[in-house]
């Protein structure tokens, strides 16, 4: 259980480290072309962050399809856990999104879609999030022109209460971590998370599976868009497009802002970092567990040096990753205060180093994060009342039936 809990929290911190890199440093070059950085990082830390809420979502459910006794429970302890993250986001929502598009309101929708989910078998789970991936970009595509326009601006709660209905848009489907989509991450995490992840066949296969998932994804679109000829039937649309000439190769390169323009059929085969098309999807998702089975196959490793090596690597992303939702709070709050003063990369290595040393500290000392533990306690608050009038009446028909 340690190492499997470990080797997720890591998989988590690297997430964590890979999301700050892509808010504090820069993403393209003086030639247009993506950074270092943005190469490794772009959409898929946050991508991978996905996912692991999914696993986060199986453990919850101890790792099963939720049993219809234990629905009310279950779908009140989601809901809970919904509207805290969502609270936290909004109240984010002063902040600035050219510098960081607060991801957390776009989770909130995320949990309360995966409440139907959890009531699914394992391989049910599976099609569903194949069926997402492939079916909601192409819904999208009909959908998006007659949506209303994504602000992109980091929400607020006097949006919520102004505009309801178009920030549930953008919050579904038109901003930037659409729910609908990202909801084939979650599935995949749910998937991954009711396999024995203690068992080293189990990381291998996740290893292998989700490097071969990423390959493929990005393959195909290659193919798509330069045998095929996709790369110039989108420069031909160019003059219908919302996007002028210098916009269009931008997102080529260096991907969008939750979507991608409906001008032509032949955006669907990009692979940029948050477009929400199936290859970006499904090669994100394949990075994502494979990291994962990375970290779970590296807590495996008993060769004395090499695992010593392991543990000094796993050790500080594990406790940073044990509380991500604090650090990613704190990360967003920094980055838009007068206190962020620093060049880019002085600045994320600074960031970075804090939030290693935190994790250490913070679990050494007091546990689980701050934030972790009120959304948690709120959501452990919401089960318990969803599921007392079940408790009180229990004794009375164990007694009856013992009587009988």
């Amino acid at each position: 259980m340690k190492t499997r809990l470990a080797g997720i929290d890591a998989t988590r911190g690297v997430a964590l480290l890979g999301m700050m890199a892509v808010h504090s440093l820069y993403e393209s070059d003086a030639q247009g072309h993506p950074t270092w950085s943005f190469a490794i990082f772009g959409g898929r830390a946050a991508a991978t962050f996905a996912v692991l809420a999914g696993v986060g979502i199986a453990f919850m459910t101890s790792r099963r399809r939720v049993r219809r006794a234990d629905a009310a429970g279950t779908a009140a302890a989601l809901a809970a856990r919904a509207l805290a993250v969502l609270a936290i986001g909004l109240a984010l929502g002063y902040t600035d999104a050219a510098l960081g598009a607060v991801i957390l309101p776009y989770y909130a929708m995320m949990f309360l879609l995966a409440i139907p989910l959890v009531f699914l078998p394992t391989w049910a789970v599976a099609v569903a999030g194949g069926l997402l991936a492939g079916g909601v970009p192409v819904l999208s595509h009909f959908a998006l022109d007659r949506l209303p326009h994504a602000t992109l601006l980091n929400p607020t709660i006097g949006y919520l209460l102004r505009h309801p209905l178009d920030l549930l848009a953008e919050l579904s489907l038109t901003g930037e971590y659409p729910a609908l989509p990202w909801m084939a991450y979650l599935c995949a995490g749910i998937f991954v998370g009711r396999l024995a992840l203690a068992r080293v066949k189990v990381a291998a296969w996740l290893l292998a599976g989700g490097t071969a998932l990423a390959v493929a994804a990005t393959a195909v679109s290659w193919l798509l868009l330069h045998h095929y000829g996709g790369i110039a039937h989108i420069q031909a649309t160019i003059p219908q497009s919302i996007l002028s000439a210098p916009e269009t190769q931008e997102m080529l390169a260096l991907g969008g802002d939750g979507t991608v323009p409906t001008v032509t059929w032949w955006w669907l085969a990009v692979d940029a970092p948050h477009t929400s098309t199936t290859p970006d999807l499904l090669g994100t998702t394949g990075t994502a567990i494979a990291l994962l089975g990375l970290m779970l196959l590296a807590g495996h490793v008993t060769a004395k040096w090499p695992r010593r090596i392991i543990a000094a690597v796993q050790k500080p992303l594990a406790a940073a990753g044990s509380m991500t939702l604090t650090l990613y709070t704190a990360h967003i709050m920094f980055i838009n205060s007068d206190y962020d003063v620093y060049s880019a990369g002085t600045g994320y290595a600074l960031q970075a180093t804090a939030v290693l040393l935190i994790g250490l500290g913070w679990r050494a000392t007091a546990g689980r994060g701050p934030l972790e533990s009120l959304v948690s306690t709120l959501s452990a608050q919401a089960r318990r009342a969803a599921t007392a009038g079940k408790r009180r009446r229990w004794p009375r028909r164990t007694l009856a039936a013992e009587g009988t």
